[in-house]
């Protein structure tokens, strides 16, 4: 039978993969907001607001969810990870802030080209800061420099050493490519102009063989930077079948890309982004924070699970329909479709 623990760290990592499919995409979509270029530049970004604003605000629900989980079901893992990692934290959360404010006064404020110019520079800036710091902060979970007695939930640290190290970084730019090819990729299909959905093909393009060569970085660097979830994903018996089933997928969503078959690219890049992101949690498995903090010994009494799962349950009777509701009414009955 499966422990509470587990159950609630499956509904984490299904969290997590959400936000990156969803969340994720928004950030993307400032990042080519930053890039937008040539003569069709006020076009792209118009394209990428009014994709953008009907549902950006919603995508947070999952990491609110992912914080309030951690925070109830695993306390000594959430005071070892705000504690170590809260310089990162607060930049990736300054950076929500930021992107939000921005991207509403570029909407209502003054429609002058400085003042659109202004905002527009600070919502795409946020756009980048905020996946980097995402991917820092998971990409240091899994280093194993985060440090903690377990039994007194002491945390070892200078606040700087477990996140400012090559691995991190490159977790934390592997992320901002993948909402940037996340982005181009919805991106075409939202485009009705022939001219920006060719604008958004490059870019996936540009996108998907950055995260390739990301991916490449990330795993040579994990051999001293994050030997734990190197192992894990070099050594474990699923790990080479895993890994030749995520990089098909990825050739073929390029391929796709590349022959203009925008559909099946989306949801083969909806597929790519969801065996990442669920290959790191299976090689981080049983870790929360390595090397010391486990789900098992930092999980609370199973007097605060049990609740926490039924109101979970509850809850997501009532959420998951929601966003449902909300995607089919702003975009189309799957989730970034166009109404085309």
């Amino acid at each position: 039978m499966l422990s509470l623990e587990f159950c609630i760290a499956c509904v984490m990592l299904i969290s997590l993969i959400i936000y990156m499919l969803t969340g994720g995409a928004d950030f993307g979509g400032g990042i080519w907001d930053l890039f937008a270029t040539g003569r069709r530049a006020k076009a792209q970004r118009s394209l990428i607001a009014q994709a953008i604003a009907p549902i950006w605000e919603a995508n947070h629900v999952w990491l609110i969810v992912i914080v309030v989980l951690l925070f109830v079901a695993f306390p000594v893992a959430f005071a070892a990870i705000s504690t170590a990692l809260h310089i990162p934290l607060t930049l990736m959360l300054i950076g929500i802030v930021l992107r939000g404010t921005a991207f509403v006064f570029r909407t209502y404020d003054d429609q002058s080209d400085t003042t659109h110019r202004r905002w527009s520079r600070v919502f795409a800036v946020a756009s980048v800061i905020t996946p980097v710091m995402l991917g820092v902060t998971l990409g240091a979970v899994a280093s194993g420099t985060i440090h903690v007695d377990v039994e007194s939930g002491q945390v070892e640290t200078d606040f700087i050493s477990a996140w400012f190290a090559p691995f991190p970084f490159a977790i934390g730019f592997f992320t901002l490519t993948l909402c940037a090819l996340l982005a181009a990729v919805y991106l075409t299909l939202e485009a009705e102009d022939p001219a920006l959905r060719e604008d958004f093909r490059r870019r996936a393009l540009i996108a998907a063989v950055s995260v390739g060569a990301m991916a490449g970085l990330s795993f040579i660097l994990s051999a001293e930077g994050a030997p734990a979830i190197r192992r894990g994903l070099g050594s474990a018996p699923w790990s080479i079948p895993f890994q030749i089933l995520t990089g098909a997928v990825a050739l073929w969503a390029i391929w796709t890309i590349w022959k203009r078959q925008f559909r099946r690219a989306r949801l083969l890049v909806l597929i790519q982004v969801t065996l990442i992101v669920f290959g790191w949690g299976l090689a981080q498995y049983p870790y929360l924070v390595t090397p010391d903090l486990t789900f098992s010994n930092t999980a609370a009494p199973d007097a605060v699970l049990r609740p926490l799962m039924i109101v979970l349950v509850a809850g997501g009777v009532l959420l998951v329909p929601a966003f449902w509701y909300l995607y089919a009414v702003f975009k189309g009955t799957v989730p970034f479709h166009n109404n085309r």
